[in-house]
């Protein structure tokens, strides 16, 4: 048998599987099925032959005492236990397409569940209470909260992987092999009209914020705030009054938009009437350039549907309506006008890891992660990168499986901070937040750290 721990790469690791099954490997999918444990400590539910949770307590156990190569000679080796069913201790969900094949086709699974788990922080014994939790909170002074869309659904803005009411779930119409496609940078190059049919649903509509959003404030206005990553792209950020100084939009937001051709980039507002009519925008630039006399490539009279030509004259500028068929012009070689949100494909601003690597990691004192599953990279592994011995406190509706933070409070993202700024002596001001709101706030079964906050009934 090969040893696992020699193929540390996800793509090196992945490299043994046969051709027929390499499309089904790519690196996202493969942390979002596979690698996605969705029951008790990231044990997968519904799996025939699973481990049990204790089972798979012990196992992880033993491979941190002995480490891998150790590990695998107790385990795969002396076949006392199949890779495929050793896969499920780490939180990995068999798929369906190595069904009936031999167990050494999920060695390369196995593998990386092992690294995964070894790369996982350990969590600080001595941080499990709510009130460890507003202990942190008042004595911390470089706080990095990081946020995802759970921040913002109280305002009637969809998260993306929510069962039912994600905005994933709901595209199942496009007929794409990933509703993640949509967002695809290669796929937008190719057909951008995919994207402008459901930009609608995902451009911001509001100005108001959260109070999550004004509970990040407040900690910014103690001087405790030491950096807001945020991978939203609702720019709700700034109507909240977060300092552009204090804020690193890892996935870009509406706020403006770039020429896929020129690079010309112009306030989002401007192509705000495309997104909303689910039309394609052409850059303004490209058009007028490709209307000069002297630059008559692409440009030709358009015909109307009688075969004549249009004779209304096109105004200089005019270009609010690129998408429309009453245009006077082909405009085939205008470029395409893409908000600047980051695309899968894309890499990350260039202040992401300028921020991390070179000011907060040395800096930061407390890590709040708030209204986010955790799993998209590069941002879902800013948790692990950060020193191990800097306490990290969760705050959304459901559990993240997958990192094992200090303290967990599952709820609704506002009830929670609201919560601890109450028992924090701290004033939470927002206008969402009911005056004599009470929350039950109860520890999780099994768990020593793990919480949740209900609100009580009137």
């Amino acid at each position: 048998m090969p040893a696992l721990g020699q193929e540390l790469d996800p793509v090196q690791e992945l490299s043994g599987i046969s051709d027929e099954s390499e499309e089904e490997w790519e690196n996202e999918s493969l942390y979002e099925d596979a690698l996605d444990g969705d029951g008790d400590k990231g044990v997968p539910n519904r799996v025939t032959d699973a481990c049990t949770l204790e089972e798979a307590l012990a196992f992880r156990k033993r491979l941190r005492l002995v480490g891998e190569d150790q590990f695998v000679i107790e385990t795969i080796e002396a076949e006392t236990i199949t890779a495929k069913k050793l896969c499920t201790a780490f939180g990995i969900r068999p798929p369906s397409f190595l069904e009936g094949r031999p167990d050494s086709a999920y060695y390369p699974l196995l593998g990386l569940g092992i690294t995964r788990e070894l790369e996982k922080r350990v969590k600080l014994p001595q941080y499990n209470s709510i009130d460890d939790a507003v202990a942190l909170l008042k004595k911390s002074k470089n706080i990095i909260v990081l946020t995802g869309a759970g921040i913002s659904t109280s305002l009637g803005i969809p998260d993306f992987r929510s069962k039912n009411t994600g905005l994933y779930s709901q595209l199942a119409y496009l007929g794409l092999s990933d509703p993640q496609e949509v967002f695809d940078i290669h796929l937008f190059r190719e057909d951008p009209t995919i994207f402008y049919s459901v930009a609608k649903d995902i451009l911001p509509t509001t100005n108001r914020f959260s109070p999550t959003h004004a509970f990040i404030r407040l900690l910014q206005d103690k001087d405790k705030l030491l950096t807001n990553f945020t991978q939203n792209i609702d720019n709700l950020e700034g109507y909240a009054g977060i300092s552009a100084e204090k804020l690193i939009q890892c996935h870009g937001s509406f706020a403006t938009a770039s020429c896929q051709a020129c690079k010309y980039k112009v306030k989002g507002e401007e192509i705000y009437k495309e997104l909303k009519a689910g039309k394609v925008a052409h850059c303004g630039r490209c058009i007028r350039r490709l209307q000069r006399p002297e630059n008559p490539v692409g440009m030709k009279r358009k015909r109307s549907s009688n075969g004549k030509s249009h004779s209304k004259p096109r105004r200089k500028g005019d270009y609010d309506d690129d998408s429309s068929e009453e245009y006077d012009f082909d405009i085939a070689a205008a470029g395409v006008m893409k908000p600047d949100i980051t695309f899968f494909g894309e890499g990350l601003p260039a202040g992401f890891h300028q921020r991390l690597v070179e000011h907060d990691k040395d800096l930061v004192d407390l890590v709040i992660v708030i209204g986010t599953s955790l799993k998209v990279a590069p941002v879902s592994e800013v948790v692990g990168f950060l020193p191990a011995h800097v306490p990290q406190m969760f705050i959304s509706r459901d559990p993240c499986l997958h990192v094992d933070f200090d303290i967990e409070m599952l709820g609704d993202c506002d009830v929670v901070v609201n919560e601890l700024c109450k028992r924090a002596g701290w004033t939470l001001e927002h206008d969402m937040i009911p005056p004599k709101q009470e929350v039950d706030v109860q520890l999780a079964d099994g768990y020593e750290s793990r919480y949740t906050f209900k609100v009580k009934a009137a």
